[in-house]
């Protein structure tokens, strides 16, 4: 194995309390929506449909827009303000300043870098990627970058996965994607030959495909690739 490519959202890093529950009923107030914020858990369940890609592959903003525009329906908003609501909420979730890395990256891409892999990030986002590393001092392990906004098309799509390989100069069979998303990230990877870990975090994930390592955390990582 020669290289290590990885998801970025709730893979790398979580968002902050702009984008929780109450971090919502505020973007909604901003806008004339009364939400509850009690109603969010389960609104972020239902909304997750909207993010699967489908029969369209194509980095297109709407269905981020579509999802959040869901996600505020679900949680009791209504008004002609929603659509502006959905748009603001998309844009910030671009800018790096709203999330955290996970506390286990550093030490994880430490290790991976001083073994020799040539690491990158692959991500469904319309954030700069290249900021992002910045804005978390990535710079010395992430040496490629490919986001759906950029290359065109979208996880699991498999032009998005070869694009990052020939970014690391190297075959599908000596690079592992590691994601928490098995439609997205595991089967895309596999798709062209890759490798993949699932990371679950939270252990919640049912569908696990039973070929596939699951770690809880990065730190586990270096055990299995």
């Amino acid at each position: 194995m020669k290289a290590v490519l990885f998801d970025v959202d709730f893979t790398l890093i979580y968002p902050g309390a702009r984008f929780d529950a109450t971090g919502y009923e505020a973007f909604g107030r901003q806008h004339g929506l009364a939400v509850d914020p009690a109603r969010f858990p389960a609104a972020v369940a239902a909304a997750a449909a909207e993010l699967e890609v489908g029969n369209d592959p194509t980095y297109r903003p709407e269905l981020f827009v579509r999802y959040v525009r869901r996600l505020m329906e679900e949680m009791g908003g209504e008004g002609p303000g929603l659509d502006a609501c959905a748009r603001e909420v998309y844009e910030e979730w671009a800018a790096c300043r709203h999330f955290s890395l996970y506390d286990d990256v550093i030490p994880a891409l430490e290790q991976l870098h001083a073994r020799g892999f040539r690491l990158g990030l692959v991500s469904n986002t319309h954030r700069c990627l290249d900021s992002f590393r910045r804005h978390f001092n990535l710079d010395s392990f992430i040496t490629a970058v490919v986001s759906s906004s950029d290359h065109g098309y979208m996880k699991p799509h498999p032009s998005i996965f070869e694009a990052a390989l020939r970014a690391l100069e190297v075959e599908a069979g000596e690079a592992v994607m590691v994601g928490d998303s098995v439609s997205h990230d595991i089967s895309g990877a596999r798709q062209v030959g890759m490798h993949a870990v699932l990371l679950d975090r939270a252990g919640e994930i049912t569908d696990l495909p039973p070929d596939v390592p699951v770690i809880r955390t990065l730190h586990a990582l270096t055990d299995v690739v």
